[in-house]
């Protein structure tokens, strides 16, 4: 057995056995997390799943019913959470302004350490000039913009300059526009300053785009913790599958497996995937919708329409009847009938009955030059590495 390793260095902040109790239930229940130095974690999952509470106890603002923060390696006691939270800077949805000036608010933490006049007057100034506030500084804080309160908030929070930043839904008050601004900042000032963050989104897209990982919170538990990409693309279960976006969820059960691709019977149709999951094993089906191409007209094995999109497959049967193969490197090649279209901004989500029911998401220009619409006749095609199998019990 390897020894431990003396030398590793210990993670900034690091809970184990963590059960958060109100009203006599467990809101939040996590059995170990660990964050490193310069490390963002993006912590998403639904409304009411314990993203803030989680968020809290690592500030240490909610008690705990059992388990262990530590800081550095260190034990976080009851004694010693004063002095872990000076290490922290915490940014909550509402900016709670005083109601003094903006360069006042962003100075209160520093006073509060007893800072000297002049080292606030300079950490101050800095940090409202990097958050684009600067002009703001004899502004009252209650005459701002929610956009240029939450800029104030998290110059409030840098100015400390903290080991670790809390952000539970920062944006979440602000305009879209004013959103994707600050987020642009934001990413640039995590890089810059290389302090370590956990952030607390409802937005998939911000989460991918700050997180070096992506903690996915359901019912009060993580259930998958990794890079987004892996969250994205290999969902630890159903709960995670549904809210990261794979719309397509179908059981099935594995019929064969070769060469590392398995063949998967789910309601008739075969659905070859890469894994290797045995034979016989029931499994669900995860894909998301950007993964799957549609193809319109197709004459002599060449589209008269595509999406863009990745795709794969081999030939399925559907009660739909068939169209002809395309030449394509997808080894999944489903025919079916359009049965739904949503618009969804610039994109429109198509569900599809081949049988089965697949959900694609396409561009509004590449619907309108297929001519989609209710009914309309398409084939469907997948990547047999794009499609996910969940193991299920039975």
């Amino acid at each position: 057995m390897n020894e431990p390793n003396a030398d590793a260095t210990p993670p900034l902040v690091e809970i184990s056995d963590l059960v958060v109790v109100r009203g006599a239930r467990p809101v939040l229940a996590i059995d170990h997390l660990a964050l490193a130095d310069r490390e963002t974690l993006a912590v998403v999952g639904p409304n009411g799943a314990g993203k803030s509470t989680l968020l809290l106890a690592l500030a240490c603002l909610v008690p705990l019913s059992r388990g262990r923060l530590s800081f550095r390696g260190s034990p976080v006691a009851p004694r010693d959470e004063l002095a872990f939270r000076r290490h922290i800077g915490l940014v909550l949805p509402d900016p709670l302004l005083l109601n003094t000036s903006v360069f006042a608010n962003v100075a209160a933490g520093l006073r509060f350490r007893g800072v000297s006049s002049g080292e606030v007057e300079a950490r101050v100034a800095e940090w409202l000039e990097r958050l684009g506030v600067g002009h703001l500084r004899r502004r009252p804080a209650r005459q701002i913009s929610s956009g240029e309160a939450q800029r104030v908030s998290l110059a409030r929070a840098l100015v400390l300059e903290p080991d670790l930043l809390l952000l539970d839904e920062p944006f979440a008050s602000v305009d879209a526009a004013t959103r994707s601004k600050l987020v642009d900042d934001l990413e640039l000032l995590l890089h810059e300053t290389h302090v370590a963050c956990v952030v607390v989104t409802h937005d998939l897209d911000e989460a991918v785009r700050l997180g070096d990982r992506m903690a996915v919170v359901v019912e009060g538990r993580l259930r998958q913790c990794d890079v987004p990409e892996r969250v994205l693309s290999a969902p630890f279960d159903e709960d995670v599958a549904a809210f990261v976006g794979a719309e397509t969820r179908l059981p099935g059960r594995v019929v064969s497996t070769r060469a590392g691709v398995a063949m998967v019977d789910v309601g008739g149709c075969q659905i070859e995937a890469v894994s290797a999951i045995g034979p016989g094993r029931a499994v669900l089906c995860c894909l998301r919708p950007e993964d799957v191409t549609l193809w319109s007209g197709v004459v002599g094995g060449s589209p008269a329409g595509e999406v863009s999109g990745p795709v794969s497959g081999s030939p399925g049967t559907s009660a739909t009847g068939s169209l002809p193969r395309v030449v394509s490197s997808a080894r999944n090649q489903l025919p079916g009938d359009v049965s739904r279209m949503v618009a969804q901004g610039s994109l429109v989500r198509v569900t599809i009955d081949c049988g089965i029911s697949l959900v694609a998401s396409i561009t509004r220009a590449s619907a309108e030059e297929m001519g989609l619409g209710p009914g309309g006749r398409v084939l469907v095609t997948f990547k047999a590495t794009a499609v996910h199998l969940i193991p299920l019990a039975g």
